[in-house]
C-alpha cells in the first residue's frame, strides 16, 4: 500500500462473532472509509536460534516406536492389532477455524450419524437430542435400543453459549477412527442458548480434556478416557487443523484436518516435534514464558502470560490473551506494522479491515511468537505464526472488497492458544507423558510458503522458574464458593430473624436458590 492510500473498515453494529468468519444475514452494517498512513519500514525478520539440537527432542518417524510410561511402547504409525490405523484417520475432520472442526460419529443402535465438534478445552461428550433451527439433524434417543439414561442432568456454560440436558450411556463408533465400538457417557442436549451457530455443520461437541472438567463432576468419564480404557490404545492423540489462511465458507471443499487417536502420524508435520510439559491435568495447561511481536519482546513479567492459566484449546477460535498482554501486543503491532493510524475497532473485533479485491495485507503486519517452556525446564522453544494466520479473511461482505478480521482478542479467563495458532502446527496431546508437542504442520502453507515456524532451544534463565505457579482449579473454587454462600446465608438468615421477630408473625420459609451452580459451569 502506498503512503496515503485509503483502506476501508467494515463496522458491524453487532460486532464480529468469535466463532464465525462470515457476516450473518440480517446484520446491520455500514462501511466507513478510513485514511491510513504507511510507515516506510518493512517487516523485520530474523531468528533467535536454530533447531539443530534435534537429538534432544523426539522426532517421530514412520513405523517407529518410542518408550512410553511404565515401559510400554507408544505406537507412532499403526497398531499391529488393527485397533488403530493412522493412515485411515488422515483427513477425518471437516470445517474451518471460524465454525469449528468436526468429525463424523455413529451413535446408538441402529447407528445415527452426527458431526461432532472437536474441543480440547472441555471434557463432556454432548449431542443435540431435540430439533434446533441451526442444525439439520439430531440424536433421537428413543430410536436407539442401547441408549440408557442415568437420571442425572448436566449444564455447561461457555464464553459464548450454553447448553443443558440429561446424561446417558450408549455405543459410539467413529468411521475414520479406532476400529472398535466404545460405550461412553453422552449428554443429550435438550436446551441451549448461543451454542449452535447459523451455517455450522456439527450437532454436538467432543470434549477431549481431563475428567476434572467433566460436568456435573469428574465421575463422568470423558470420551477419550473411555476410548483408551476400552481399546488399550496409547493415551495420546494429535490434531491437525488445515484452515490456515482460508476464509470460512469461501472454499467449495472445506480444508478440514485430522484427529489421530492413539499416537502421532509423521506425514502430517515437518521437522522436529518440540514438547512442553502439561502443568496441570484439567485443561491442557502449559507455561508461556514470553511473547514477541516481530523481533521485539513485550517486556512483561512471565506471570502476566499465565494469569489465571494458559491452555491449548481447539474449541476456541482466536488467540486469546490476558488484557495487559493483549494491549501490549496491539501496541507492538501498531509500532512495527506499516499501518500506523489503524481504527481501534479492528483490534477490538468490532470492525473489519478491507482492501480492494485481490490486494492482501500480509506485508503490513509482523510475525507473532510464543515461547513455551521445553521438556528441559531450563530451556524454551518458540512457535511463530505469520500474519496470514492472525489477520483472517472474511467472506460475504462486499463484492469489490477483501475484508479481514483480527484473530487475537482480549481474555478475562487466561491465555488461550486457539485455532488461530493451532492451524499453523501439528499438535500432539501426549497425556501418557504429560506433555503437549508442537511441530510445523504440513498443511500450513499458502502459495508454497510456510505460514508457521518453530525454533529452539533457547535459554530460559531470563524468566522465572515457575511462571504459571499453581492455579486455583475449579474444585477448589467450588469449595470457596460454597463457603461464601454459607456465610452469606448465615448473615441473611440473621437479618431475616431480626426483621421477623419483632412483629411476632409466623412466616413460611421459602426455598433458597443455589446461585453457586454458575461457579460449577465451565468457562472457556
Amino acid at each position: 500500500m502506498r503512503r496515503g492510500e485509503a483502506t476501508r473498515t467494515w463496522e458491524r453494529a453487532n460486532g464480529v462473532r468469535g466463532r464465525a468468519n462470515s457476516v450473518p444475514q440480517g446484520a446491520h452494517e455500514k462501511i466507513i472509509i478510513v485514511k491510513k498512513t504507511c510507515a516506510a519500514a518493512g517487516q523485520r525478520g530474523g531468528s533467535h536460534g536454530s533447531s539443530s539440537m534435534a537429538s534432544m527432542f523426539d522426532d517421530l518417524t514412520p513405523l517407529q516406536q518410542t518408550p512410553g510410561v511404565g515401559g510400554k511402547l507408544l505406537s507412532l504409525a499403526s497398531d499391529p492389532a488393527g485397533i488403530v490405523n493412522f493412515l485411515d484417520m488422515i483427513n477425518n475432520l471437516e470445517g474451518d477455524s471460524g465454525r469449528g472442526y468436526y468429525i463424523e460419529m455413529s451413535i446408538g443402535t441402529p447407528a445415527q450419524k452426527l458431526n461432532i465438534l472437536v474441543d480440547t478445552g472441555s471434557s463432556n461428550f454432548a449431542v443435540a437430542s431435540t430439533p434446533h433451527p441451526f442444525i439439520t439433524h439430531y440424536f433421537n434417543t428413543s430410536l436407539s435400543t442401547t441408549y440408557q439414561p442415568t437420571g442425572r442432568t448436566v449444564a455447561v456454560r461457555y464464553t459464548q453459549g450454553n447448553w443443558e440436558g440429561g446424561l446417558g450411556i450408549d455405543r459410539v463408533s467413529i468411521p475414520k477412527g479406532p476400529n472398535q465400538t466404545i460405550v461412553i457417557n453422552i449428554a443429550a442436549i435438550s436446551a441451549s442458548e448461543g451454542f449452535y451457530l447459523p451455517g455450522v455443520n456439527w450437532q454436538g461437541i467432543l470434549g477431549m480434556a481431563y475428567p476434572l472438567l467433566a460436568r456435573p463432576d469428574s465421575s463422568v468419564e470423558p470420551f477419550f478416557n473411555s476410548v483408551v480404557r476400552q481399546t488399550g490404545i496409547p493415551d495420546i492423540f494429535s490434531l491437525q487443523m488445515c484452515g490456515a489462511g482460508v476464509s470460512a465458507g469461501g472454499a467449495t471443499d472445506p480444508p478440514g484436518g485430522s484427529l489421530i487417536m492413539g499416537g502421532a502420524e509423521p506425514t502430517l508435520y515437518r521437522g522436529v516435534m518440540w514438547y512442553t510439559p502439561i502443568k496441570e491435568e484439567w485443561y491442557y495447561q502449559v507455561e508461556v514464558l514470553k511473547l514477541e511481536v516481530g523481533e521485539q519482546g513485550l517486556n512483561l513479567d512471565c506471570s502476566e502470560y499465565n494469569m489465571d492459566k494458559a491452555i491449548v484449546d481447539s474449541g476456541t477460535t482466536l488467540l486469546r490473551l490476558p488484557a495487559n498482554v493483549f494491549n501490549a501486543v496491539v501496541d507492538a503491532i501498531t509500532r512495527t506494522s506499516m499501518i500506523q493510524d489503524f481504527s481501534s475497532g479492528f483490534w477490538e473485533g468490532t470492525k473489519l479491515a478491507c482492501w480492494m479485491k485481490g490486494e492482501t495485507p500480509w506485508r503490513f503486519f509482523p510475525k507473532i511468537s510464543i515461547y513455551l517452556r521445553a521438556s528441559n525446564t531450563s530451556e524454551s522453544f518458540r512457535i511463530t505464526i505469520l500474519p496470514q494466520l492472525y489477520i483472517q479473511p472474511i467472506t460475504d461482505v462486499d463484492s469489490t472488497l477483501d475484508c479481514f478480521r483480527f484473530g487475537v482478542s482480549s481474555s478475562a479467563n487466561g491465555l488461550v492458544i486457539g485455532a488461530t495458532v493451532m492451524e499453523g502446527f501439528y499438535v500432539v496431546f501426549d497425556r501418557a507423558q504429560k506433555r503437549v508437542g508442537f511441530a510445523v504442520s504440513s498443511c500450513a502453507v499458502s502459495g508454497g510458503a510456510a505460514l508457521s515456524e518453530i525454533a529452539g532451544p533457547f535459554s530460559a534463565s531470563d524468566v522465572g522458574t515457575d511462571c504459571a505457579g499453581r492455579s486455583l482449579n475449579e474444585p477448589l473454587l467450588w469449595v470457596i464458593s460454597y463457603a461464601m454462600m454459607a456465610l452469606c446465608a448465615t448473615i441473611l438468615f440473621t437479618l431475616l430473624l431480626l426483621l421477623v421477630m419483632p412483629c411476632r408473625r409466623r412466616h413460611r420459609s421459602g426455598d433458597i436458590t443455589d446461585q453457586s451452580s454458575l461457579v460449577r459451569h465451565r468457562i472457556k
